[in-house]
């Protein structure tokens, strides 16, 4: 039986608009499990991001409880709860947040020496990791505005993974990639959970939710329906269209 990784109870997010109370999740009770390739999909609007969010610890949830690897993280201050995500979260968005003045090798270094001093092991770590995402050392010293995007995207998924989280959170990661750049992004996500590292992803395209094991379907704040699926192969027609049928089910 796999382990929980995460889960919620009565998971609640009101925002207030115009005086009116706005519910986007409702009574939320989910269950994520350590070593998935879990998707996150629904109409757009239906709270796909800020349930990420939520389960992140970006953002607080309005009602319920938020157990992350057995702890309740919506009982953490906001100053444990930074320290917490530093340490267990790994955030991967829609855009990639580099810092401008700071080259690439010097962005990932930045994020990796907030949880560790050990300046020689995260430089050998962070090589290792640029090597294996594809980006050579002639990228290493350039800036953010020097890249392409899907490079930029890959030195941000780097920056995830420095810290060794034990969840990787992608906000539709290829959302503003092409096709190429998206499809490098997403196998890079894909390896590392074949090694055994959580992922969890919000998503509204299909090509990207292949790469799930589960698919989570939301809805007006609660979940409305979950698909598993085998693990990713490319070419896997079956699998494809057990997912596409899934989907359709859903109203998607």
């Amino acid at each position: 039986m796999k382990n929980i990784i995460l889960s919620t109870q009565k998971l609640c997010k009101t925002f207030s608009n115009g005086g009116l109370q706005q519910h986007v999740l409702e009574n939320l009770d989910i269950e994520i499990y350590d070593g998935d390739f879990t998707v996150i999909m629904g109409a757009s609007g239906a709270g796909k991001s800020t349930l990420l969010y939520a389960l992140s610890g970006m953002d607080k949830p309005t009602l319920g409880s938020i157990l992350f690897d057995g702890k309740d993280i919506t009982s953490f201050s906001n100053d444990r709860l930074a320290v917490f995500r530093r340490q267990n979260c790994g955030f991967v968005f829609q855009q990639m947040f580099l810092i401008d003045n700071m080259s690439v090798m010097d962005n990932i270094l930045a994020a990796g020496l907030l949880v560790s001093g050990d300046r020689k092991a995260i430089t050998v770590r962070a090589k290792e990791l640029l090597l294996k995402v594809g980006l050579e050392e002639n990228i290493w010293g350039k800036f953010p505005s020097q890249l392409s995007g899907g490079e930029t995207q890959r030195a941000a998924i780097v920056r995830a993974l420095i810290n060794r989280p034990k969840v990787v959170f992608a906000d539709e990661p290829t959302g503003a990639l092409n096709s190429a750049a998206g499809k490098a992004a997403l196998d890079v996500l894909t390896e590392v959970n074949g090694e055994g590292q959580s992922v969890v992803m919000v998503t509204h395209d299909l090509k990207s939710a292949r790469r799930g094991n589960r698919i989570l379907y939301i809805r007006d704040g609660v979940i409305n329906g979950a698909c598993d699926l085998s693990t990713y192969v490319s070419g896997d027609r079956e699998r494809h269209e057990k997912l596409r049928s899934f989907l359709v089910e859903m109203g998607w």
